[in-house]
């Protein structure tokens, strides 16, 4: 039987293609002066810039905190196709480890999904199963268990909605990164939940480092709605790994709201971000306009606006 090298190879850069692992995380933290001009004086906002991941998103981190689990553990092992259900960044994310790993890639995602997303994945040379647009990405997750249960041998399900990898990855990564990177002078994090693997993992490791931290999670204000990567929690099935306990208050954001914070970072900033990144920098940015001086607010830049240059809402 094939084995993978061990997950130390990985870290330390000696195995091959699969050193593209070792390049994820480390992101840069940007300040949004532009957006922010109007701001009181002493009061920062940030943005987390995880576009700028191997992949083009923030689901780097976890896809490989996720799979480099499983390989640790035996559950995933060479023979075995990677499967989960994915609005698209986190498929982007398995479908180029899993070329670099050289190993087949199956992922369920609704119809809708952008042109550009489906097309990357299709690059990467991952397997595409469309989905209900309607069932959203309850109904790629549905699927995505059917095809699991129907050949469990064939598959690693990696099941993001419920794996304790995923948020411990952001709160090995991310939190940490964003802490040393304010110099410990972070005071609010806001930033929306999907998965909410960010969202528990950020703002645990932030909450251990400053327990005066306030965390906002940014959710769709409504169940149709065009933020990829979002969930509304009211009407989904709720992931298994998010604890309501943990954010300190909910901010619902519209999809206009979203894109239209998406076409001012790339007019204002020069940050060519999705839609998703948008309505967490829209809700972030209200909320610093309430602060005191002295206050840091960070946020996150999901991925890139590439994968939706199909969409209208751009207006180029």
């Amino acid at each position: 039987m094939s084995q993978f090298p061990s997950t130390m190879c990985y870290e330390q850069k000696a195995c091959g293609r699969p050193e593209l692992l070792a390049h994820i995380g480390g992101t840069p933290l940007l300040r949004l002066g532009r957006i922010a001009g109007g701001l009181r004086p002493g009061v920062e906002l940030h943005g987390k810039a995880e576009h700028l991941n191997p992949s083009g998103s923030l689901k780097d981190r976890s896809a490989k905190a996720m799979i480099l689990a499983a390989i640790a553990t035996g559950q995933f092992t060479p023979e075995r196709t990677i499967l989960d259900a994915t609005s698209g960044n986190a498929g982007i994310a398995y479908a180029m480890i899993g070329a670099a790993l050289g190993c087949p890639v199956t992922l369920c995602l609704p119809g809708n999904a952008t042109a550009e997303r489906k097309r990357i994945l299709r690059i990467y040379g991952a397997a595409i199963i469309e989905t209900d647009p309607a069932q959203g990405s309850d109904g790629a997750q549905r699927k995505a268990r059917e095809l699991y249960r129907a050949d469990p041998d064939r598959y690693f399900y990696v099941d993001q909605y419920n794996n304790e990898a995923n948020w411990r990855a952001h709160y090995d990564s991310t939190g940490q990164e964003i802490w040393e990177q304010t110099g410990g002078r972070i005071s609010h994090f806001v930033a929306g939940v999907g998965t909410s693997g960010l969202f528990m993992g950020t703002a645990r490791r932030l909450k251990e480092l400053n327990p005066a931290l306030v965390a906002v999670a940014v959710q769709p204000d409504s169940q149709h709605h065009g933020l990829a990567g979002l969930k509304h929690m009211a009407s989904a099935i709720v992931p298994g790994i998010y604890d309501p306990s943990v954010p300190d208050a909910q901010v619902l954001v519209s999809t206009a709201e979203g894109q239209a914070m998406a076409r001012r970072l790339a007019l204002e900033e020069g940050l060519l971000v999705g839609p998703s990144s948008g309505a967490s920098v829209f809700a972030a940015l209200g909320l610093a306009r309430t602060l005191p001086e002295g206050s840091v607010v960070v946020t996150v830049l999901f991925d890139s606006g590439a994968r939706y240059l199909g969409e209208s809402f751009w207006g180029a």
